[in-house]
């Protein structure tokens, strides 16, 4: 079994950044999504870990990494990773989502930083991926409405399943609250639940916000670029792969085949990490 250890870094604002490392060889930084912590892709850094020495970032205000704080905004995040590259020597990342954003912008100021892996970036173009849930969410978190924000939150970026649009709103909420207490109830090792990371997703819709409108500026990106995403994603997903593949100087693409957002998670959570890893690993060979 591949050991792992617990280590931190702390970013420019003096934020405590803490990451798991596992594997041995070149570094590559892990960076998760919406609603995950460092340890949704453990699985895709054990598939990784023969050949990549994997860091996983909690990102910050998730897990064991210190809060949000009242500064908050994609560049406290891009400080973040820029810190854990500094930190590890990485030359590679992989971001997941939001993480994805992260990961790009950081590429933009870290020309180290030598290839990228993005899954799924939800990019707003054009107004492919708008947050204007945003106030019913803040409203609904504010009252103590969790499972009623999460349906707000995921009716809105279209990550439930199919059926989310066929359900009355109650019905979901009622879902949504009997799977938050089963989550309670089976949480371990120190691990958030939906509950504990429901508030996060503001930031990472803050993320979205911020970086939405043109691609321009990531034509200067010089690190080789892996596009990645699942053929059952939402299109908007799609449509932001497709974007960027245009403006990325040194970018390919690959489609997974039957895979969605979830892929690059542990398989508990429908991921598909084994899959994930082949393209990776084809990629940064």
């Amino acid at each position: 079994m591949t050991t792992t250890t617990l280590d931190t870094v702390t970013s420019e604002d003096g934020t405590r950044i803490s990451y798991r490392r596992l594997g041995r060889g070149p570094g590559l930084v892990l960076l998760h999504g919406a609603m995950q912590t460092g340890h949704d892709a453990i699985e895709l850094a054990q598939a990784l870990s023969g050949e990549f020495t994997c860091f996983l970032p909690d990102r910050r205000g998730r897990g064991r990494s210190g809060p949000c704080g009242p500064r908050y905004g994609v560049e406290r995040e891009v400080e973040d990773l820029a810190a854990l590259l500094t930190e590890t020597g990485a030359p590679y990342a992989l971001g997941v989502s939001s993480g994805a954003i992260i990961t790009l912008r950081t590429a933009l100021v870290r020309p180290e930083l030598r290839k990228a892996v993005l899954f799924e970036p939800p990019l707003d173009i054009d107004g492919s991926n708008p947050t204007d849930w945003l106030p019913r969410f803040d409203r609904e978190i504010a009252a103590g409405r969790i499972p009623a924000a999460l349906v707000t939150g995921m009716k809105a970026t279209k990550m439930g399943p199919a059926i989310f649009n066929a359900v009355p709103r109650a019905v979901l909420e009622l879902l949504t609250a009997m799977m938050l207490r089963g989550q309670d109830k089976a949480a371990h090792d120190g691990e958030p639940t939906f509950r504990d990371l429901a508030p996060t997703l503001r930031c990472d819709a803050q993320v979205v916000e911020e970086t939405s409108g043109g691609l321009d500026a990531y034509r200067s990106v010089g690190a080789e670029v892996l596009l990645l995403g699942g053929t059952r994603s939402p299109a908007y997903l799609r449509s932001a792969l497709t974007a960027l593949e245009r403006v990325l100087p040194r970018a390919r693409r690959v489609d997974l085949v039957g895979l969605d957002h979830s892929a690059t998670s542990n398989t508990a959570q429908r991921g598909r990490p084994e899959l994930v890893a082949d393209e990776v690993r084809r990629f940064l060979a």
